[in-house]
């Protein structure tokens, strides 16, 4: 119990953040156009520090990540909740899952907040915008940026782990 209310800690923050900062941008932000000002569109934060350009734009993402099979929502949202499903499954059932608490977690909130966006507005709202030196990386959200730090964590915990093997003897 004890180690359920320290992910709480963890997803209830994130999915917080994800939700207002979504909902600002519905209601503060137009759906993302060119502007002559600053050319990809949008709300600028900050334009050519160190070759970076940040804006906020409102981009409502239809499909998985980079819009990829817009055209199946409802296919999408129900592979969404059952991999929601099937890792929250994971955590509970194996014992492997323990080391990965933590990523899986932010995996799971990310993926919680886009199927509440979903339900909330038909598609998942895309806010951050980043373009460096003049590569416009494509927007992403709170959730997004969840699960791609839950992600790499997975990949690279395994680099950092603390253990030391000793090699077998035969």
């Amino acid at each position: 119990m004890k180690g359920f209310l320290k992910l709480l800690v963890i997803a209830l923050p994130i999915l917080c953040l994800d939700y207002v900062s979504k909902g600002l941008a519905s209601f503060f932000l137009h759906p993302m156009q060119y502007s002559p000002v600053f050319p990809y569109g949008g709300v600028a934060v900050f334009h050519n520090f160190l070759g970076i350009d940040f804006c906020l734009n409102y981009v409502a993402n239809h499909g998985i990540a980079w819009g990829l099979f817009g055209e199946m929502p409802f296919l999408i949202v129900t592979l969404r909740i059952l991999i929601v499903a099937s890792l929250i499954g994971y955590m509970i059932f194996s014992p492997k899952s323990r080391s990965y608490l933590v990523p899986l977690t932010l995996i799971i909130t990310g993926a919680i907040g886009n199927i509440i966006d979903f339900f909330l507005y038909g598609h998942v709202v895309d806010i951050f915008h980043f373009i460096f030196w003049g590569y416009s990386y494509p927007v992403f959200n709170i959730a997004d940026a969840s699960i791609f730090v839950g992600i790499c964590s997975i990949l690279l915990m395994p680099y950092f782990n603390k253990r030391t093997y000793a090699p077998s003897e035969s």
